[in-house]
């Protein structure tokens, strides 16, 4: 986002505020940021908003827009904002946060003062091209101990032109809202006595998410990994070693287990994982390793489990439970550049085959950070000398790498220019030391192996959801978890059907029959909607001629055919 489309999207989270102020005097006020696309802000009203409210607003937001209010700044001492703000909680805590020494500044439009750092534009006849666009709830500093506040989501552009192609994306993102698409295609759900964030995929979900694992195993071993298969809970010293315990808890399920009897309980903390690295570490651990034995490329389909707060939870793209398709590399140092190359070689064969463009970022050493900076020095070199290499475009990322390690992450478009995270490269140089991993040198000397963290699709769960928006649900024919519905006319051709249905099982073509007492016209319609990829109809003429006339669903009618030239035709499919 660029400084000046910043200051327009908080300028107009601002004249919003400023709005609802007006409308509804009694409101407390939270805080109001641009953020990525768009702004919101977020209200303690006494009033309930509703989606009609939108319109109410952005009229008096239009109203104060076309007079041309100046934004004026001014800087005061901390007693007169508290007394200027007597009466707003929220912006008491915040200014009870700013160091001694901060200047306070606040921005007054009109009638509306704000506590805020700004910039904002000159006036306000520079706004105007915005949208007021849904309502959430949102805990105050995102705490769920605090109040529950009322958010209002908003874009502001700066050109009508920037404005219109926004929205339009919008709207074809809600027609691709993969909740919706999931319900509509039966492939998942989620149902409240279950819990929030726990999917239940149903047989057609499952079955496109055994396909992406096999095929990703598949790919996996051909370049040399081997797969593991690690518990899901661990009892608390193995997370006091890795310094999840520590450091990680509050997004942990523990749980105690009696490891006694009855008469003599004696209980012991376990928690169910967050993290597949644990496993990975004690099964390398478990035997000697020799410099002849590196890399280990040790890959899991590990299903996680992380305790997110309810407001975060977002269908399959920000779930509690999720399987991640995770890998961990243990190598001797002069390995490193050649195993990152080929992360970033099965990166860029896996992207590509779903259609995605993709960038990096470079995340550097943290403030806080562990290990020398001569490792740092040495593996942030390697992975920012790979990314110039291989001619990838990135950003740096100043020091927000994870405390152990720099890395690379992934970023991909998808096919309506939305931005989305997804793979991940990541040094390590704590972990190794803590589970003390050793490998004997030609010089029969120990050291420590290097560890790298790594997740190509990442969580399956939010890949499958990317995917279904991707694809808009119409899968290609190698993912469809039905290739073909086979529509016999009648109940006459039924028969026939089973017959071609049993003959495309054998070679492994995954098949429905529509046997319903529907016409033809609304059996393709159906399958259409379905997104299934082909139609095989069958009636008196095609079990005559031993054929079946094929149907696509974007390109229609393809004519007759034999069933094992239709087999065939599948073979030519991209994948």
């Amino acid at each position: 986002m660029s400084a000046d489309l910043e200051r327009i999207r908080h300028s107009t989270a601002h004249v919003m505020a400023a709005a609802v102020h007006d409308l509804w005097p009694e409101t407390r006020f939270g805080i109001g940021p641009a953020i990525e696309d768009g702004f919101y802000y977020d209200f303690d009203s006494p009033h309930t908003f509703t989606p009609d409210d939108l319109e109410r607003i952005e009229q008096r937001m239009r109203e104060i827009i076309a007079e041309g209010i100046p934004f004026e700044c001014e800087i005061i001492n901390e007693s007169d904002a508290r007394t200027l703000l007597a009466n707003e909680p929220y912006k008491l805590e915040l200014i009870d946060e700013l160091p001694d020494d901060e200047d306070i500044s606040v921005y007054t439009s009109g009638s509306f003062t704000d506590l805020c750092r700004g910039p904002h534009v000159t006036d306000t006849s520079e706004l105007g091209h915005f949208k007021l666009t849904k309502l959430a709830g949102a805990y105050w500093r995102g705490d769920a101990s605090r109040p529950m506040l009322q958010r209002i989501y908003g874009t502001a552009w700066a050109t009508a032109a920037e404005l219109e192609e926004y929205l339009t994306r919008l709207e074809e993102a809600e027609k691709r809202d993969h909740r919706k698409l999931g319900r509509e295609l039966n492939l998942f759900s989620f149902d409240e006595r279950a819990g929030a964030g726990l999917p239940l995929y149903h047989p057609k979900g499952a079955r496109v998410l055994r396909l992406l694992q096999d095929w990703l195993r598949e790919v996996l071993l051909k370049h040399g990994y081997v797969e593991s298969i690690t518990p899901h809970i661990y009892k608390r010293d193995v997370w006091e070693l890795s310094g999840h315990w520590d450091n990680y808890r509050e997004h942990m399920y523990p749980f105690q287990i009696n490891d006694g009897d009855e008469d003599h309980p004696r209980y012991t903390d376990y928690a169910i994982k967050p993290m597949n690295c644990p496993g990975h570490l004690m099964i390398y651990a478990s035997d000697l390793h020799s410099y002849r034995d590196l890399p280990i490329r040790m890959f899991e389909f590990g299903t996680v489990y992380r305790h997110e707060l309810s407001g975060v939870v977002h269908g399959l793209l920000r779930a509690r439970g999720f399987t991640q398709d995770d890998a961990h590399i243990f190598c001797r140092g002069d390995q490193v550049p050649d195993e990152v190359n080929r992360m970033l070689d099965l990166v860029d064969y896996v992207m590509t085959t779903f259609g995605f463009t993709y960038t990096a970022e470079l995340s550097t050493k943290p403030s806080k950070a562990l290990g020398t900076q001569e490792t740092w020095d040495f593996t942030t070199g390697i992975l920012k000398d790979t990314l110039d290499k291989r001619g990838i475009e990135y950003e740096i990322n100043e020091g927000d790498g994870a405390f152990y390690g720099p890395k690379i992450d992934i970023k991909i478009r998808d096919a309506i220019g939305r931005e989305w995270q997804m793979s991940t490269i990541q040094f390590d140089a704590l972990l190794p030391e803590r589970f003390e991993l050793e490998y004997r040198t030609a010089e029969n000397s120990v050291e420590r192996p290097y560890m790298i963290h790594r997740a190509i699709l990442g969580s399956m769960e939010r890949f499958f959801g990317i995917l279904i928006e991707h694809y808009a649900g119409a899968f290609p024919v190698w993912l469809a978890p039905v290739q073909a519905t086979i529509i016999p006319i009648s109940d006459d051709q039924l028969e026939a059907a089973e017959a071609v249905a049993a003959e495309l099982t054998t070679t492994g073509v995954r098949v429905e029959i529509d046997a319903s007492s529907e016409r033809m016209g609304a059996k393709i319609a159906k399958a259409t909607a379905q997104k299934v990829p082909y139609m095989l109809i069958l009636g008196k003429r095609e079990v005559a001629d031993g054929v079946v006339a094929v149907r696509h669903r974007t390109d229609g009618d393809l004519g007759t055919m034999s069933v094992a030239a239709f087999v065939a035709s599948l073979d030519l499919e991209p994948r």
